[in-house]
């Protein structure tokens, strides 16, 4: 990372150039695509390191050991991650990082969930180098970037509706993702808290708050709006 790029994230100040970007996390679990578009933005962008992560946990590990890249590039669909879910994990390590969902999946309730949870802009799979590039240089510069064709304004009721929640399921911290994971798989308290290697009280005091913060009453409604958004599925 450039000095410029870590004095801009001590200071809270948001990058404005896309010529701070210098190291990129590519987090895709498929080698071809992974190796291809690093390839792509070594030669368009002259950059000498972009790290790839196969999955998210990979790629929380990575920051972790490894500190923030300037920018990062994430599959909607992850082995251990589906739909919005990467987003709300990675922007909690990573608050003024520009993060790009990249995905086949051009559906306005996916896109529009995936920006209220964060995402700098959201590519199709199947754009051309040149689009890719130019997509990715004007996120860099600060600006929001979507598919052609999509219009949040006119998303009707239904999907305002979903990035709404979107917005709520963003505020979630990392245990609690995975402690809500678990319930949407049908894991009882007991369950969640060995597998967590935590107390079963911390896991209630948990879903507590998950509760509140997605507006949520019972189990069964919080896993029926998780799939509302396909937090954790895609596709």
């Amino acid at each position: 990372m450039t000095a410029a790029a870590m004095q801009a994230r001590q200071s809270g100040t948001p990058r404005t150039s896309a010529d701070q970007v210098r190291e990129i996390l590519i987090v895709d679990d498929h080698p071809l695509m992974c190796d291809a578009l690093a390839l792509t933005l070594k030669i368009s962008f002259g950059l000498k390191n972009v790290r790839t992560a196969r999955s998210l946990a990979a790629a929380v590990e990575q920051i972790r050991t490894q500190g923030a890249p300037d920018a990062v590039i994430l599959d909607l669909n992850l082995p251990d991650a589906r739909g919005a879910e990467g987003i709300v994990a990675l922007r909690r390590q990573l608050p003024e990082v520009p993060i790009t969902m990249i995905s086949a999946d051009l559906e306005t309730a996916m896109i529009s969930a995936a920006m209220a949870a964060g995402a700098q802009g959201y590519m199709s799979k199947s754009l051309s180098r040149e689009a890719l590039v130019d997509s990715l240089r004007r996120m860099w510069n600060g600006e929001h970037v979507t598919p052609e064709g999509y219009e949040p304004d006119k998303a009707n009721a239904e999907d305002q509706a979903k990035a709404e929640l979107a917005r709520r399921f963003a505020t979630l911290t990392p245990q609690q993702m995975r402690i809500l994971r678990l319930i949407c798989l049908g894991k009882a308290n007991k369950e969640i808290s060995f597998e967590l290697s935590i107390a079963e009280a911390t896991v209630k005091t948990h879903i507590t708050a998950i509760m509140s913060k997605i507006n949520a009453r019972r189990r069964t409604q919080a896993v029926l709006l998780a799939n509302t958004v396909r937090l954790f599925e895609a596709g």
